[in-house]
């Protein structure tokens, strides 16, 4: 327990600077803001307000628990990161688990570093550092990263150095945003996987996702067999063999060629094209002979 009211006891002197009203920083250039930004601060659990921009949304309660044991243990381990809004007023950038751990143990104060940011500063560190810190879902993931894009104009270049990941890992992420709804839902309670997910998203038709998808689940199918499965689906979509063969191009025999030129009274021409189609062409040499060869057709 000692080492709790340790870090307990951390930045009491700065956390009573934050509280003079005398000494409400707004910016970084305001008096004693040098002592306060960046620093590790216990700050009041009821001062500070959950971030409008937290990505995640999904809370294990199970896990929540684990970690509000480890933290009644050996404290919080990891300071939060907050921003100051007004005096005494904070909001949340990054650390939401651990300020709801602590809140299940009653904690009144958690040590925090202190930040002044605007709401477009404070959206891009609440994504970025939620992406490369946490363990959020796949889905959570991806929307984080479409977040950067849309709000903050971030091309996937850009999010790579910024997260430290390869684009091609942040595409596969954003690609799982094209699956159905349903499927999305699927992931993030853990049903499949994003390998699941990604086998899927190679079909373009939803119903046939959400298809496969419920194979998956009833079946406990694994992400090499949902390959094989969707593999199995495309290779349903083209032509078979015996197909291709029906309409494959086909010789005409000589004989054939005498004979409709016999019929016609003139030397035919047949002209034939790869799939098996073709024409025959009938020339004639006056107005009369072109009636004469109708009259043979019309039989």
């Amino acid at each position: 327990m000692s080492q709790v009211v340790k870090k307990q006891a951390l930045g009491r002197g700065l956390s009573a600077l934050l509280k003079d009203p005398d000494n409400n920083i707004q910016s970084v250039s305001d008096k004693n803001a040098d002592k306060v930004v960046g620093n590790i601060i216990e700050l009041e659990v009821d001062a500070i307000e959950i971030n409008p921009f937290q990505p995640r949304s999904n809370f294990n309660e199970e896990a929540l628990q684990e970690l509000a044991i480890s933290i009644r243990e050996l404290g919080v381990i990891q300071p939060i990161t907050v921003r100051k809004l007004d005096f005494n007023k904070y909001q949340l950038i990054s650390g939401e688990r651990r300020l709801r751990a602590s809140k299940i143990n009653g904690f009144k104060t958690v040590p925090a570093y202190i930040r002044i940011a605007n709401d477009q500063e404070s959206l891009e560190m609440a994504l970025v550092e939620n992406i490369q810190r946490h363990d959020l879902d796949p889905i959570e993931i991806a929307l984080s990263y479409q977040r950067l894009m849309d709000e903050i104009q971030l091309t996937q270049e850009q999010m790579s150095e910024r997260v430290g990941k390869k684009r091609s890992t942040i595409a596969n992420y954003l690609r799982l945003l094209k699956l159905d709804p349903i499927i999305q839902t699927g992931i993030r309670d853990g049903f499949i996987s994003m390998g699941h997910g990604r086998a899927i998203i190679n079909i373009e038709d939803q119903d046939v996702q959400t298809d496969i998808y419920q194979k998956i689940v009833s079946q406990n199918l694994s992400v090499r067999e949902t390959e094989t499965l969707v593999k199995k689906y495309q290779d349903s979509l083209k032509p078979s063999a015996k197909s291709a063969k029906k309409g494959s191009s086909f010789d005409v025999a000589d004989a054939e060629k005498k004979a409709i030129s016999e019929y016609f009274g003139a030397k035919i021409d047949i002209k034939m094209a790869g799939n098996g189609k073709g024409k025959i062409a009938i020339p004639f040499h006056s107005e009369e002979d072109f009636h004469r060869i109708v009259k043979l057709i019309k039989g």
